[in-house]
């Protein structure tokens, strides 16, 4: 199979100076959006790379079947809660994504999808040269400047195979959650940043450390079953007219908000 294997660290979360609880950002979260500010978030997230180092970047990306994510590094029981926490609400909140964390020690953990690496801050650039070399390293870190990580192997038909998180988990409650949701969104697909939409995680300018609805507008079009992996923009667009409408209606019932 001729496939893009070059790991594709396309997000990075730089270090934030928030300093409010996820609760406060949850009160003051804005929920209503019209379908043209869904959409551009959309398109401007699940297509291109904020950073990316092989293959095209203009088609949809994203796994073709079932997630499994698998934990691994630092000996931290209170992150991996965390996480776990993290995987299912991600879960409960995208209909059409089957994604769980692998059970510790399991075959499905041997053969998970998504890799979170846990390391403390002091480890991060070390672990970053590990996955994807020193050169590329230096290059990231003078780019992104990132607090957290993650990147995509795709094969030739634009299916994602396989991601790698890379979370501190030395920097706050904050911090971890905020880099969780996001490198873990990311990782899905939605890879690239924009500094245009005030309202997405996928934007450096803006901490969540909560899986906020307009994202999850933007996870459930790209894994509702209409959107398939190697989609034009153009191709998007002519099954929008049926994706949108069911996509609404799943984020009204989950988050118990009304329909427009």
């Amino acid at each position: 199979m001729a496939a893009s294997l070059a790991p594709l660290p396309a997000s990075a979360k730089k270090p934030s100076a928030a300093t409010n609880g996820v609760a406060a950002k949850q009160r003051a979260e804005r929920k209503a959006f019209s379908d043209a500010e869904i959409l551009d978030g959309f398109f401007k997230t699940a297509f291109g790379a904020e950073y990316h180092l092989a293959g095209r970047v203009d088609r949809i990306r994203k796994y073709p079947g079932p997630v499994r994510v698998a934990a691994e590094g630092a000996d931290r029981r209170d992150r991996k809660a965390q996480l776990a926490r993290v995987v299912a609400e991600i879960a409960a909140h995208v209909e059409h994504l089957d994604i769980a964390l692998a059970e510790q020690g399991s075959e499905a953990q041997m053969a998970a999808q998504v890799t979170v690496t846990l390391v403390r801050d002091r480890n991060l650039y070390p672990a970053i040269a590990k996955s994807y070399g020193a050169e590329r390293a230096k290059e990231i870190r003078s780019s992104l400047d990132p607090q957290c990580l993650s990147g995509f192997r795709k094969n030739e038909r634009y299916e994602i195979l396989h991601s790698d998180v890379i979370l501190t988990v030395d920097n706050g409650d904050f911090v971890f959650l905020d880099c969780a949701y996001e490198e873990l969104l990311q990782s899905l697909g939605p890879i690239n940043d924009t500094d245009s939409v005030p309202w997405t995680m996928f934007n450096d300018d803006v901490q969540m450390g909560f899986f906020d609805v307009y994202d999850q507008y933007i996870l459930n079009i790209l894994y509702h079953p209409l959107i398939t992996p190697g989609m034009t923009v153009a191709e998007v667009k002519a099954v929008l007219p049926q994706v949108l409408p069911e996509v609404r209606a799943f984020v009204a019932k989950v988050n118990g908000l009304r329909q427009e």
